[in-house]
């Protein structure tokens, strides 16, 4: 939606253009690419934040101990191979001519410090729940490394294609705070420089091991208003675009300049609900929602059909999706009994937590739809920053309401339902204790059928008892020059170095 602001920086691009346009030509693109994100990141150690504008950025710098290729298939990075020493032990051979950006070699010492640090539950990382199996790294040869979990952890290998390499002696020395503003890591881009507010700058490590990057130079801009994205690809100002909705990627149609790429992803869209906190501490308020919400129609009214709904907290492409679960189906009018039936309980305001990085559109179609059965709903815009900290503080601080698109980039459905519904988890509102033990059940063999059984169970609850409500799977829609030659992939990465030009 654009606003008055919105048409006025609208303008400003198209002015700016218009002043800069002999700048901006292929040739100049082939050198520099810059990319429009929603905001700045809001971290670059690896280890400190976990949100999409950070990872685009900080996945560049670093590399991880083990990746995906854009099949999906875990190959290896840090690592070059790895091998099970019991159901509980795992030893990674790690490469021996991988160096930092500051010349220093990488070191088996560097990787178990990297796991060390993200597991230690003092230094507090929001990644803790997707590691916190892992007992301990330890050294075990010059170039190897050994991990030890708590019993048999089946989602190891794909929650460890997130698990970043940092400079153990550079993190010493400087300390967290000045390690996030000038990160050195090992990936195909370095850091150059962060202009708070406006843009981040990667250049090309020509001393990269693997496959070296394309461009000389990539900018990452924090650009909050999707209109003026959209705008700054038709003007030929940026070269990528990301998080666009169905109605701006249709008027890139016959575009001579730009282009749509999606992908359904690994990211599921929900509606989490604070079970923890009148009124849906009441399981039928709950259900109220849930028949309250037509699904499908905020895909083909609102996002263009891109997206694909979802009755359980995954996506196809997760390793733990199971076929045939149904959840309570669209009936406003069922929605609307249970709310008359529940009194003055169902009438007190409901807080609805957001923030712009999402499609508000939705949101605002969500608060509608439980407006018309009778809830009092108030939406909540918050920066990213203060909605991430309310919504991991567990139900103390967490919004009754709070729209969501959760994605652990591992493609294991551990990596979803670990965090937002076991009850140790700084992000989750629920309590549950069989729903913890089939958590954990599930996160304790490396038997997929025992581990599938478990998550059926976990999803026919999620569909009774209703501690969150899946919505649809998410494509990714971005805006690109038609000279930009990537594919997105379900993980949502954006590895600059598979990126090319073509004239």
């Amino acid at each position: 939606m654009t606003n008055s602001l919105g048409k006025k920086l609208l303008v400003s691009v198209f002015g700016a253009f218009l002043l800069t346009a002999p700048l901006v030509t292929p040739a100049l693109a082939k050198d520099s690419l810059t990319i429009d994100l929603v905001n700045e990141p809001s971290s670059l150690d690896p280890h400190v934040q976990w949100n999409p504008d950070s990872y685009y950025v900080y996945r560049n710098i670093f590399d991880n101990l083990v990746t995906r290729d854009d099949a999906g298939k875990i190959i290896p990075q840090v690592a070059t191979e790895w091998k099970y020493l019991s159901d509980t032990e795992i030893e990674f051979k790690i490469r021996n001519d991988i160096v930092f950006h500051d010349g220093s070699k990488l070191t088996a010492d560097d990787v178990a410090f990297s796991v060390k640090r993200i597991t230690d539950t003092k230094f507090g990382s929001p990644q803790l729940g997707q590691f916190n199996k892992i007992l301990d790294a330890k050294v075990t040869g010059q170039d190897t490394v050994t991990l030890t979990t708590d019993g048999p952890y089946p989602a190891l290998l794909a929650q460890l294609v997130k698990l970043s390499v940092v400079p153990k002696a550079i993190v010493e020395r400087v300390g967290k705070d000045a390690f996030n503003l000038q990160p050195i890591g090992s990936g195909p881009y370095k850091f150059e420089a962060w202009q708070r507010g406006v843009s981040v700058t990667l250049a090309r490590n020509d001393a990269y091991w693997g496959e070296k990057g394309k461009f000389e130079k990539a900018t990452f801009r924090a650009v909050p208003d999707a209109s003026t994205r959209l705008a700054n690809l038709q003007a030929g100002t940026s070269d990528l675009g990301v998080t666009l909705d169905g109605d701006l990627a249709a008027q890139l149609e016959g575009s001579a300049s730009a282009t749509t790429l999606s992908a359904l992803t690994e990211r599921v869209a929900y509606l989490r609900l604070n079970t923890q906190k009148p009124p849906f501490d009441n399981v039928k308020l709950r259900e109220a929602v849930a028949h309250a919400i037509d699904k499908e129609g905020l895909i083909e009214g609102i996002l263009g059909g891109h997206d694909k709904a979802v009755d359980e907290l995954a996506t196809p492409v997760h390793f733990g999706w199971v076929d045939g679960i149904k959840g309570p189906a669209f009936d406003p009018d069922q929605a609307k009994k249970i709310v008359s039936e529940a009194g003055e309980s169902a009438k007190a305001k409901i807080n609805f937590a957001t923030a712009p990085v999402f499609d508000q559109r939705v949101v605002q179609a969500i608060q509608q739809m439980l407006s018309d059965v009778g809830f009092n709903v108030e939406i909540e815009m918050t920066d990213m920053a203060t909605y991430l900290k309310r919504s991991q503080g567990g139900p103390e601080t967490a919004s009754l309401l709070g729209y969501g698109r959760w994605s652990c980039a591992c493609q294991d459905v551990d990596g979803v339902l670990f965090p937002l519904l076991d009850s140790k988890n700084s992000w989750s509102t629920y309590r549950n204790p069989v729903v913890d033990k089939q958590l954990a059940d599930a996160r304790s063999t490396l038997d997929e059928g025992k581990r599938l059984e478990n998550y059926r169970k976990v999803h026919e609850t999620v569909g009774s008892d209703i501690p969150v409500i899946p919505l649809y799977q998410v494509a990714a829609i971005y805006g690109a020059s038609k000279h930009l030659v990537w594919t997105p992939t379900p993980n949502e990465s954006l590895f600059l170095n598979r990126m090319t030009w073509s004239d």
